[in-house]
């Protein structure tokens, strides 16, 4: 039976399309979930993508966070439902305290749009089993609002669980504190990460590299081992 991923769309929502093909290319169904519906429709994991849900009004995923759907998204992750939060996505996971730490403007203040590289800082999650601990790869970054911040307690308790799943290299684009550009919860079902990897995981678009398709690959890999 084919895996189906639901794909959430937020008013504001940029990503959902290109997120629902970067599925469907590592073999899924993708199924679409609109905000303010609090049926999942039976998928086996979430991928809430990036854009600027409710125009990043009161703090990016702010508003988002007390959508219908993501009532329901909180239940089942905190079950062990595998959860991806992409940039806004990740604001998202922030904000409905799946994730710790917050997000905040970048330090430069301004919007950054580049190619990036990232260092695979933890292999062993539900979204990043198809990579190895320590590989680097390159993937689309673009946001505002991605500096990632927590004290200093949080932080040290991130790296001594090796929570931390992948680190900006080659330059830190936005002042997130220890480079960490995406983390993972605890059971390492939910990760949250700024860059794009549904922007690369066709030669033709995005980096011309596929080094985002792993995530959309790893979720299969884990749930048809389940």
């Amino acid at each position: 039976m084919t895996s189906r991923i639901g794909v959430v769309t937020f008013p504001g929502t940029l990503d959902d399309r290109d997120t629902q093909r970067a599925v469907r290319v590592a073999g899924a169904e993708a199924v679409p979930l609109w905000h303010r519906d609090k049926d999942l429709k039976q998928v086996d994991a979430v991928v809430l993508p990036g854009g600027f849900s409710y125009g990043d009004y009161l703090r990016a995923g702010a508003i988002s966070r007390f959508s219908p759907l993501m009532e329901t998204v909180i239940e089942q992750a905190k079950a062990g439902m595998p959860v991806l939060g992409i940039c806004n996505g990740f604001q998202v996971l922030t904000e409905s305290h799946l994730l710790p730490g917050a997000m905040l403007r970048n330090n430069h203040l301004h919007f950054i749009c580049r190619d990036q590289k990232l260092r695979v800082e933890n292999a062993e999650t539900s979204w990043t089993v198809d990579y190895e601990s320590g590989q680097e790869i390159s993937v689309p970054l673009k946001n505002i609002d991605g500096r990632y911040v927590a004290d200093e307690r949080t932080l040290d308790m991130l790296e001594a669980e090796g929570r931390v799943a992948f680190r900006y290299l080659d330059g830190n684009p936005n002042g997130s504190l220890r480079d960490i550009a995406g983390i993972t919860n605890e059971a390492g079902n939910v990760v949250g990460l700024m860059p794009h990897p549904e922007h690369a995981v066709e030669p033709l678009i995005g980096t011309g590299r596929t080094d985002g398709l792993g995530f959309f690959t790893s979720i299969l890999k884990k749930l048809v081992n389940a």
